[in-house]
């Protein structure tokens, strides 16, 4: 897909951190685009800044947040986008998707089940003028949870590093336009570990503590009254 221009977009989690960043990148690329998320005032905002730039937008309150939400949403979009001869979905996973982190096995366990989602999509409409991918995030500074844990005083040391919400916009776009299956943005150079957990767990998983990042998930969890001591 070489242009965005003249295409719809829909933007889930548009209410708040990065989703607000996507639409806006979007627009600019001169989408029309279709925002939806829980909060109707935050909705109501981003569609009045988008309409004023001169953007085509309309804001839908809706809840998402169900698990099993981005399966149902794109086997209800799918058809119609095999319809029209065209069409991508980009779903946004995280790092601790490929590596699931110390004290987030809910978050880790719905961030991979995105990924294999990706996967299985892509294996099935191979072929088809449809496309699938998937950005796996780290820490995204400024925006969302990684925000209001350094707010809280907990942050990111050099080797987990950080990334910031342009640049995940950038590989969104990025992912359309070259139909690519996965985009990892961290911020530092982590494929390789990743790549190395393929063929050696046992080692990655003995190595991952010296990164820092079950500490800083041990003192959140502690922080919170959820976490052992």
């Amino acid at each position: 897909m070489e242009t965005l221009r003249g295409r719809t977009a829909l933007i889930t989690g548009a209410a708040g951190g990065l989703g607000n960043h996507i639409a806006r990148a979007l627009a600019l690329e001169g989408m029309t685009v279709v925002i939806t998320g829980r909060r109707q005032d935050a909705l109501t905002n981003l569609e009045t800044e988008l309409r004023r730039a001169g953007a085509q937008a309309h804001g839908i309150p809706a809840d998402l947040s169900d698990l099993s939400a981005p399966m149902l949403l794109a086997r209800s979009l799918i058809g119609g986008m095999l319809a029209r001869g065209h069409g991508h979905m980009v779903f946004i996973s995280s790092a601790a998707g490929k590596l699931g982190p110390a004290y987030q096995q809910p978050y880790a366990a719905s961030k991979a089940g995105l990924i294999g989602l990706t996967q299985s999509l892509r294996a099935e409409y191979l072929g088809a003028p449809v496309g699938f991918s998937v950005i796996c995030p780290g820490f995204i500074a400024g925006d969302g949870m990684y925000q209001r844990m350094a707010d809280e005083g907990f942050t990111s040391n050099r080797l987990m590093s950080q990334t910031t919400s342009r640049r995940v916009t950038a590989q969104v776009i990025r992912a359309v336009r070259e139909d690519l299956p996965e985009l990892i943005e961290t911020g530092s150079p982590v494929r390789p570990i990743y790549a190395l957990y393929q063929l050696a767990p046992g080692l990655v998983e003995r190595l991952a503590p010296r990164f820092g990042i079950t500490e800083l998930y041990r003192r959140v969890a502690l922080a919170r009254g959820r976490g052992p001591g």
